[in-house]
C-alpha cells in the first residue's frame, strides 16, 4: 500500500509539472506558448489508482450527493464496474445531501442501486458498531468538505478511521481539493470545547484535504487510545493549496455557491448568537441581520424551506448587511473575520446575550468571546492566536501531500 501511494504521489506531481500550453502571437506576430493550468483530477477520477485495490473485495462507501466521478456518482461508477457494494454510508444531511443541519436522518434504502444507506449522524455515535464493520473488507470514502473545524464531515471521517483501527479494515480515502485550502486560521480548539462541531485540536480553517487531515489523525494518534487506521489515500492531480477549485454540487443544503463557502469560516459564528446568518432566504451565510438592528439599509425575512425548516429570527424583518457582492480575493484574504461578528455585538448593545454557550464550540476558545466584550479589534484577537496558527502550519508539515 505504501509503494501505491508513493507512486501515485509522483503521478500527481508528474501531472502537475506538465500544463497544457496553447499558442499565442506576441506584439510583433511570433508566436509564443501560454501555460494553461491542467485540469484538476480528483481521487475517485483516477481509476487505475485503486480499482485494483478493491477487487474481490466487500466494500462499504461513506459518500454523499458529492461523490461524483466526473459525471458519475462513485457508487454508480462501483456497481458498474462490477464491485461488490455490501452498503452505503452517509453523514449529517444525509446520503443525498437534503436534510437540515443537525437533523436526525434514518436509514434506508438507495432507490437506484437498491444498496442499504446506514446513516451515521445522530446514529451509534456517527461510528459504525462491530457488526457493521465485520460486513466488510475496505470502506471507500469519496465525499467534499469545505475545510473547517466545525464542519462535520471530517468528524464522521475521524470515526471512521477509528471503526476500521478496531476492526482491522482499511480505509481509502479518494482526496478531494479544499475550496479554502488557500489559508490557515483562528484558535486551535480547546479540547475542553470538544464537540460535535469540534473534534480535533485545529484551527477553524486547518487549509487540508481531508486525506492530508486523515494522515495527520494517524500521524498524532488522534484517535482514541492512540489508535491508527489502515489508510490509502488517493491524491488529487494537478491540485496545489493555491488552486481555486470550484465546486459544482453543494456540500450541503446552506452553503449553494462559492461565495457562500469562502464566508462560512467567519459567518457561521453568528450561528453561536441571537443573529440570523442568512439561513432561509437564498444568501445564507452571506448575510447576517436581527430585527433589533439599528440604521441598516439591508433587510430580510428568514422562511421555512428545505435545508432550513427552522431558520433563527424565522418570519421576522431583520436588518443588517450584505455580504455577497464582496469579491471573493477580498474574503480570502481577510481569512477568519471577526469585523461581522463585532459589528454586530456593537450594534445591538447587548451584552453577553449577544453570545449563546454554542459560540465556544465554533470558535473553539474562551477568549473570543471575553476580547470581544472588552471591545477589542478584529486585529488585536486574531494577533492572539497567530503564533498557534505558525505552530499548527509546522506541526502539519509531514503530512501535506500537495504544493502550499
Amino acid at each position: 500500500m505504501k509503494k501505491l501511494m508513493i507512486l501515485s504521489l509522483l503521478l500527481c506531481l508528474t501531472a502537475c509539472t506538465h500544463a497544457q500550453t496553447s499558442p499565442k502571437a506576441d506584439e510583433e506576430g511570433v508566436a509564443i506558448e501560454e501555460v494553461v493550468p491542467a485540469q484538476i483530477l480528483t481521487g475517485d477520477q483516477q481509476t487505475a489508482l485503486y480499482f485494483p485495490l478493491l477487487e474481490g473485495k466487500r466494500i462499504g462507501v461513506y459518500s454523499n450527493q458529492t461523490g461524483m466521478a466526473g459525471e458519475e456518482h462513485i457508487v454508480d461508477l462501483l456497481k458498474r464496474d462490477g464491485f461488490n457494494i455490501i452498503y452505503i454510508l452517509s453523514p449529517e444531511h444525509g446520503f443525498r445531501g437534503d436534510a437540515d443541519a443537525g437533523e436526525k436522518v434514518d436509514n434506508s434504502v438507495d432507490a437506484k442501486t437498491g444498496l442499504p444507506i446506514i446513516s451515521l449522524y445522530n446514529q451509534q455515535g456517527g461510528k459504525p458498531d462491530a457488526k457493521t464493520m465485520q460486513q466488510i473488507d475496505v470502506l471507500v470514502m469519496d465525499i467534499q468538505d469545505v475545510g473547517l473545524r466545525f464542519y462535520t464531515y471530517y468528524i464522521t471521517m475521524c470515526r471512521l478511521m477509528d471503526a476500521c483501527a478496531e476492526q482491522g479494515k482499511e480505509l481509502i480515502i479518494l482526496d478531494r481539493p479544499n475550496p479554502n485550502g488557500m489559508y490557515v486560521d483562528g484558535p486551535i480548539l480547546d479540547m475542553k470545547h470538544k464537540s460535535g462541531v469540534g473534534w480535533l485540536p485545529i484551527p477553524v480553517v486547518h487549509g487540508m484535504t481531508l486525506g492530508e487531515l486523515a494522515q495527520m489523525v494517524n500521524g498524532e494518534k488522534w484517535l482514541p487510545q492512540g489508535r491508527q487506521c489502515k489508510l490509502t489515500i488517493i491524491p488529487c492531480a494537478n491540485y496545489t493549496h493555491q488552486s481555486r477549485y470550484k465546486l459544482t454540487i453543494a456540500p450541503s443544503p446552506n452553503l449553494p455557491n462559492m461565495k457562500s463557502i469562502y464566508l462560512y469560516p467567519s459567518t457561521c459564528l453568528f450561528e453561536g448568537t441571537v443573529m440570523s446568518l442568512g439561513r432561509g432566504t437564498d444568501k445564507p451565510f452571506q448575510i447576517y441581520g436581527h430585527p433589533q438592528m439599528k440604521d441598516q439599509p439591508y433587510s430580510f425575512t428568514p422562511r421555512s424551506k428545505p435545508g432550513a425548516t427552522n431558520p433563527p429570527q424565522k418570519d421576522k424583518l431583520c436588518y443588517g448587511k450584505d455580504l455577497s457582492t464582496l469579491e471573493d480575493d477580498a474574503i480570502i484574504q481577510g481569512g477568519l473575520n471577526l469585523d461581522y461578528v463585532i459589528d454586530a455585538y456593537q450594534n445591538l448593545k447587548m451584552g453577553d446575550k449577544f453570545f449563546t454557550s454554542f459560540f465556544e464550540k465554533l470558535i473553539g476558545v474562551d477568549y473570543v468571546r471575553q476580547m470581544i466584550k472588552q471591545g477589542k479589534s478584529a486585529e488585536e484577537i486574531k494577533a492572539r492566536w497567530e503564533p498557534d496558527v505558525e505552530k499548527f502550519k509546522e506541526q502539519r508539515k509531514r503530512y501535506l501531500l500537495y504544493e502550499k
